[in-house]
């Protein structure tokens, strides 16, 4: 298809590209987040793309930039990335845009491609630390029983003990202590709304390891904010 000549970032200059503006500069103005199209209207719009109809990356990149940026920033923590991922994501959809069969929703294709960048951009930097869960995780006896009793439900009292924006920071930092394949599962569960199976179409993953993959990491999370506000993670 024709490529219009315009020019995104200090890589894109050496390539043509469509003028859709990707990448927020800063928080405030990152993309909105609007609401989920149906199958039909994805199925159009990358028809349109394929036929090489520049107008249709335009509204994919108006409709998804804000859900993947969302996703890209959770994942890596880090809104200097995020933009560069959010414009390597609508790079690909555009240099690949023939090679979707429709074997999955587009909108799922989408975020494999921002989840598998930013897990890439993880690995390139090595400097992630991750905690053993064990520690964090509950603890049981022989019989099946709670190691720690009685079993403390300290989520009740969290606003009375930290304000809304502390909990969040904490819940935060716990995130990024995860695996990466970890935090994207629970990224994509709890925080987008996606389904086990649509996560696991996402990640690569059988439904059964998406689950238990966020099981896990739900554990350790509530462990860590126990510990945190001074309970036992057993």
């Amino acid at each position: 298809m024709p490529v219009p000549q315009t020019a995104l970032s200090a890589r894109t200059k050496r390539s043509a590209y469509p003028s859709c503006k990707l990448g927020p500069r800063n928080a405030s103005a990152r993309p909105a987040v609007r609401q989920k199209k149906s199958p039909a209207e994805d199925r159009r719009l990358v028809e349109r793309l394929q036929a090489g109809d520049h107008d249709a990356l335009e509204e994919i990149f108006q409709f998804y930039s804000g859900k993947l940026y969302n996703v890209a920033q959770r994942i890596l923590g880090e809104s200097a990335d995020t933009e560069e991922i959010i414009q390597d994501v609508f790079w690909t959809v555009y240099r690949k845009a023939k090679t979707f069969k429709g074997e999955s929703q587009f909108s799922t294709w989408l975020y494999r491609l921002t989840v598998n960048a930013a897990l890439g951009r993880i690995r390139r930097r090595k400097k992630h630390k991750e905690v053993e869960y064990a520690e964090f995780l509950p603890k049981f006896q022989p019989d099946g029983h709670h190691l720690v009793r009685p079993v403390v439900d300290w989520s009740d009292t969290l606003d009375e003990k930290y304000a809304r924006q502390e909990i969040h920071k904490l819940l935060g930092n716990a995130l990024d202590e995860l695996k990466p394949i970890d935090k994207s599962v629970v990224v994509l569960s709890d925080l987008e709304g996606l389904s086990d199976r649509e996560i696991a179409d996402t990640l690569d993953l059988t439904v059964s390891a998406v689950k238990t993959r966020l099981h896990r990491a739900r554990l350790f999370l509530r462990g860590k904010l126990a510990v945190h506000l001074g309970h036992s993670a057993a």
